[in-house]
């Protein structure tokens, strides 16, 4: 049975009056993300290492776009001082995949900069974003992770680490700020067809690998980025207002 499509834009008026900051705005699940916020009322700007540094901002499917490196603190303060508040919505998707890796034939490199950009970067926007999102009032702050952060898979220790790293990390901030009204939750997606889906199978063409990964799944269907957007859009807005240290898995039963 085919899974029906996700109704994108049904809610319009959902983030009304909503700042949101989507990190990896520019591409895959950050861009699906990004489309269905503004689908659902709010203010978007998204962060993406592939823009042009500039001082002014980029027109990114309608939303203001800013360069920025999230392993870098320099580049998530100047994008913080940038973007401003109040920030109602921050949303952490910029990460990098890897290929089957043998742990012995690891360049300790290619290991720093996973855990850089998946793990580091979360710290670093709470860090600097965290004004904005006092100023806001109430604010959630969701973590795109993985499945194989509770599922790893053998070759990909440093992927796996991080994003099991990272679901303990919105965990811990959760509970960290809670108090302030600032909720912290995480989505697990399973393979989604992005163009990313290739980085995690040595460079094979998506289609193809998009039809491998399928075949694993217990509902037959590859994730789609729009899949993972409406677990996102859920956790952000005001219907999860009492939803805090959770993750979601959308993943069609991989991770079961």
């Amino acid at each position: 049975m085919a899974v029906p499509s996700v109704p994108t834009g049904a809610m319009p008026t959902l983030l009304a009056g909503k700042r949101a900051l989507v990190t990896g705005g520019a591409s895959g699940i950050g861009r699906a993300i990004a489309a269905q916020f503004r689908a659902s009322g709010a203010e978007v700007i998204v962060a993406d290492i592939g823009l042009a540094e500039s001082d002014a901002p980029a027109a990114v499917d309608g939303s203001a776009g800013w360069q920025c490196d999230v392993a870098d603190e320099a580049s998530v303060a100047r994008l913080a001082a940038r973007v401003g508040g109040p920030l109602h919505i921050l949303v952490n998707c910029a990460g990098i995949p890897q290929s089957y890796t043998a742990i012995d034939a690891m360049a300790v490199e290619a290991w720093d900069r996973i855990m850089a950009v998946n793990v580091r970067s979360l710290f670093l926007t709470a860090k600097h974003c965290l004004p904005a999102l006092r100023a806001a009032g109430a604010a959630s702050i969701v973590n795109i992770c993985s499945n194989v952060g509770v599922r790893p898979k053998p070759g990909l220790a440093a992927y796996a680490g991080s994003k099991a790293a990272a679901i303990a990390v919105t965990q811990s901030l959760a509970l960290e700020l809670a108090k302030e009204g600032i909720r912290v939750n995480a989505v697990n997606p399973g393979a989604t067809e992005t163009p990313m889906l290739s980085g995690f199978t040595h460079g094979r063409p998506v289609a193809e690998a998009a039809q491998s990964f399928a075949a694993m799944i217990p509902m037959g269907e590859i994730v789609r980025p729009e899949d993972v957007a409406a677990a996102v859009l859920y956790l952000a807005s005001d219907l999860a207002r009492i939803v805090t240290g959770t993750t979601i898995e959308v993943d069609g039963g991989r991770s079961v």
